[in-house]
Parts: structure tokens; sequence; C-alpha cells
């Protein structure tokens, strides 16, 4: 076999990972046949409207990432410019606009998390950012009018789903020339990188089509459109979100164990998808996963790779000690690891209390602490108190209470914090307060 062969077999690989993934909506004709025969140039635009991208954004990352792995170039076109009018696409509502300065320290933010997921070394296919403010920024009215409005027609552009959908409640024009900026974007690209694809979610359709008929009427060029379902959970309903709102990649917005507990959280319907769209695993690995009877182990799979490749390793491990706090064993050693916010995301929702020092000080023994200083909040009574440390039914900061007279040395964890343990599955958070 030639080693033309062997790379033409490596690029065409790109479609069929996503068809057995089931990471096809739609295509234009003819994408298969140009991405299997060259070096293909491919671009996903996303917007900076938050300083970090969430794990809906994740699942066209994982096209740029697939599309690398076969060979092609990928480039991520973060919308400096688009994102000062917002896409209406399939949005019941106008955004609210976003100043410059705000724009810009958002962009910074995804750019970061772009770089954990494509090679941006020195090769053929390496990754590029780019950004549309630094081609727009030069582009008047009037000129904009004349390159790109002239080329596409209001009917044309009226017809697309996400424009009909808002006309009924209206639609400013404003948000209604988003069409032709991001259209303006593919040609763009082509022009100067050479860009023939450009890949996003089936809710960007309408926007990359415009792109494709921008390029074919104004150049006679021939560009290339695929989009990726849009990831819902198996009832239909949008997938990424947890009741506190959006799951997002930056660790300051969702830090690493709740990003983990998320995925581990996953219905069972939902997991066998999540593990192809989200991971890199193997369709063997994967169909493995799939025919064991514990669905448990699929969901911390999926968990592990996910939260490794956004996070690192590192906080992959103190993820999985946090959560052993509550649903595994662990020690007073893995309480004392894990800092103050990842402590009180543990034991969020569970029954707290604040006491003074002077309270806990004054505490002769354990089942004064437990039944006077912190009172009602895991016993009523002495005489309950006493009852449970007898059983061996209660612990300290992982310690077993042996005998109710003893003494409350207990190590404060973050020098404030005392969790308390009744039976098996109930936790208790003291406050010691300065």
């Amino acid at each position: 076999m030639s080693d033309t062969t062997t790379a033409s077999n490596k690029l065409g690989q790109f479609i069929h990972e996503l068809r057995w993934r089931g990471m096809i909506h739609d295509m234009v004709p003819g994408t298969e046949e140009q991405l299997s025969k060259e070096v293909t140039t491919a671009y996903i635009g996303f917007d900076p409207t938050a300083r970090s991208l969430h794990i809906g954004n994740l699942a066209t990352i994982m096209l740029l990432k697939h599309l690398q792995l076969a060979g092609h170039k990928p480039i991520a076109l973060v919308g400096g410019a688009t994102g000062m009018i917002g896409d209406p696409s399939f949005k019941a509502a106008e955004r609210k606009f976003l100043d410059e300065q705000t724009l810009r320290e958002n962009q910074d933010g995804i750019k970061k998390q772009l770089e954990k997921f494509l090679d941006f070394n020195e090769g053929e296919n390496a990754a590029e950012i780019v950004n549309n403010y630094d081609w727009f920024q030069g582009i008047g009215f009037l000129q904009f009018l004349r390159e790109a409005g002239k080329h596409l027609t209001i009917n044309y552009m009226i017809a697309k789903d996400s424009v009909k959908k808002r006309l009924e409640t209206g639609l400013s024009f404003t948000e209604f020339s988003y069409q032709l900026l991001q259209g303006y974007d593919f040609f763009h690209l082509y022009k100067t990188k050479g860009v023939k694809l450009q890949m996003g979610g089936s809710d960007q359709w309408g926007n990359i089509t415009t792109g494709t008929e921008f390029i074919r009427r104004k150049e006679g060029g021939e560009a290339y459109a695929l989009t990726a379902p849009l990831v819902t959970k198996a009832d239909g309903t949008k997938f990424g979100k947890s009741e506190g709102g959006n799951i997002w990649l930056d660790p300051e917005f969702t830090s690493p164990y709740k990003f983990y507990q998320f995925w581990l959280n996953v219905a069972d319907d939902d997991t066998s998808r999540l593990l192809r769209v989200f991971t890199l695993l193997s369709e063997d690995e994967i169909k493995e996963l799939e025919s064991n009877p514990n669905p448990n182990e699929a969901k911390k799979a999926l968990a592990k790779d996910i939260t490794i490749r956004v996070h690192s390793e590192e906080e992959y491990q103190k993820a999985v000690k946090a959560s052993s706090i509550l649903f595994g064993k662990s020690t007073l050693d893995d309480l004392n690891d894990i800092d103050e916010k990842t402590l009180l995301e543990v034991f969020e929702g569970v029954p707290q209390k604040e006491i003074s020092r002077s309270e806990y000080d004054s505490a002769s023994n354990v089942l004064e602490l437990l039944a006077d200083a912190a009172q009602d909040l895991v016993f009523s009574s002495k005489g309950e108190a006493r009852r449970m440390i007898k059983q061996g039914g209660v612990s300290i900061n992982k310690q077993k209470i042996e005998k109710e007279d003893d003494a409350p040395d207990f190590q404060l964890l973050q020098g404030k914090y005392l969790i308390v343990q009744r039976g098996k599955k109930n936790y208790y958070l003291l406050k010691v307060l300065a």
C-alpha cells in the first residue's frame, strides 16, 4: 500500500469515526469525498459570551479534536466581532450586548481552554485560533454592504429556520445580520487560510450554509458544511446543566469535584451516547463498558476521561478522593488533603451549625460537645447521644468515638470544621467560629 493510499485512509477515518459515535446530523453533499482526498482545513466558531466554555461547547470541540486526529487542520474562531451581536439561532429573545473589555477577557479564557484539547505545535495540521474582530474592525458599513450584502437575498435569509422561528416574536436587524457576518467569516477564512469546511451544532446549519452559499456566489468556490446533533438527554430535554446552571470548563465556575460528580450522576440511559460524544475511548472499549451489568462502571470511565482532559490527572484524583468521603472509605488524612472549597461542596446540603470558639472550648467531653454545644444538630439530648456512642455509631472527622467522656481535642479541618457522622449515611457539619 502506497504512502498516499495510507494517508487517504487516515483522512477518511474522520467521517467513519463521527458516524459510529453518532456525531453527524447533516452534511453538504461532497463533504465526505473532500475529507477523504486531501488534508482539509475546517473551523468552528465560539462566541465569547462568557469567560469560560461549558460542556455544551465541548461536543463541538470534540469535532475539532477528531478532525485533527485524522490528520486534518482545525481552526477555532473566537468571535470577538460576532460576540458583540449574539447569535439569534433558536434563542427566545435577544441577548444583552457585552462591552469590548468583557469580550476580550472572555476571549482570553476561551483560548486557554481550547489549548487543552487541540495541538497547536508546528506541523501541517497544527491547530490555530483566530478572532473575527481582526478582519471586521477594518471593514466599514458601506464596504460590508458591497462586499457581502449584495450576494444574498432577503428571501434566502428569511427562509432559514433560525430566523423564521423568531419572526413572530420579533427579530432586530442586528440579529438578522448575524448570519451574514458568519457567512463572511467563512468566506474570509476560505480566501486567507484555505478553509473549506465549517462545522458546528445542528442549530448552526442555517448560518453555516449561508457561508457555503456566499462562497459559491461570490467566488464560484466549493465549500462544505457538517453539523453534529445537539446533545440531549434520553427524555429529549437539554443536556449540560445542573440545578445550579451550566457545567463550565473553568474550575473557578465549576470545581473539578462538581464537574466529576456531574458525570457520575448522569442517567443510565444517557451514558452510552455521552461516552461516544465526549470521550476518546475506542468503539471496542465503549462496547465493553456497555456490556458490564453495572452501569456505574461506564459512568466512572466517562467521568474519568472527561475530568482528566478538562482539568488534569491530579484534579481527577482529588475529585475521586473527595467523593470517597461520602460514598466510600476515607480517613482523616483524606479530609485534610482537600481544600476548603471542595470540603464545603462535598458536604453541601448536609445539616450544619455554627458555634463559638468559647462554646467549643468549654465542652469537657464529646458528649457535651454533641449534645450541648451542638445541640439539635446531631442529637436532641444527651441520652440519645450516649446510646448512639455506646453502639459505636458516632464518628468525628472519620475517628470513631469509643467513649462519651473522651476529650474533644479533634484537629479542626481548615482550622474551623468538624465532620460528624451518625450511622453509615448521616453527616453533619459543625463550624467553629474564631
